[in-house]
């Protein structure tokens, strides 16, 4: 199964080693240790939760996790903190954190924190169908492959959702904006890079397939064209 990816801030070289040491064992965890770093990364990438230091050089957890919302507004976000001041605990929950925790933490409580919002982030998701036909593949939505009796082809969590959403609606246009909308809640510049990015892997994959085409409709949206399943 597909891990969770983890968006991991923090400048403490050690803090940053043993935390993320811990987490990689369940999870794909992708550290940063700048703020600004941490946003170009988060923009070029689906993470499925942020776990962000606030004393960052460059760019702090404060401004970064506001410019994650503005982003995407659904991802949960953990602050990981010395700050300890309740005007600093209320600013973060203010900003859309989930969670803030103060050093030195538990990575126990951590790991538990993870879980749970994990489980919340993902629980609309799942439906009763998840295994759909694709040609001569078998996509699985649930675990986020694509496979075959030979390959197994691993998406991230945003390009299953939007391979489910056209094959819900195959041979039916979707504007791009009712696609953005539906995979991220809104429609603004980054995520219409984003989708566009995603497109095209979807396009590889089923280059090869006879009769299964993603077609771009300029200026309006896309089909997912199957003349035969």
């Amino acid at each position: 199964m597909t891990k969770y990816k983890i968006l991991y801030t923090e400048d403490d070289e050690t803090l940053a080693f043993l935390t993320k040491d811990n987490l990689d064992q369940q999870y794909e965890v992708t550290h940063c240790s700048d703020g600004a770093l941490a946003l170009e990364t988060f923009k070029s990438n689906i993470f499925d939760i942020c776990i962000l230091d606030i004393m960052m050089p460059k760019i702090d957890g404060f401004e970064l996790a506001e410019s994650i919302r503005k982003i995407n507004s659904d991802v949960p976000i953990i602050f990981l903190s010395a700050k300890t001041l309740k005007e600093d605990r209320i600013r973060g929950l203010r900003l859309g954190a989930d969670d803030y925790l103060i050093k030195p933490f538990s990575i126990e409580e951590l790991l538990l924190k993870i879980e749970i919002f994990l489980k919340r982030s993902h629980k609309n998701s799942i439906t009763d169908k998840s295994i759909y036909a694709l040609g001569i593949y078998q996509f699985d939505s649930k675990n986020y492959v694509i496979y075959s009796d030979s390959e197994k082809i691993t998406l991230t969590q945003r390009e299953s959702d939007l391979l489910k959403l056209f094959l819900e609606n195959k041979n039916v246009v979707l504007k791009r904006e009712e696609i953005l909308k539906s995979l991220w809640g809104d429609d603004d510049y980054f995520m219409g890079r984003s989708l566009d990015v995603f497109i095209s892997r979807l396009r590889k994959i089923v280059a090869n397939e006879d009769g299964i085409t993603i077609e771009n409709l300029h200026g309006i949206g896309f089909k997912f064209k199957i003349e035969k399943t």
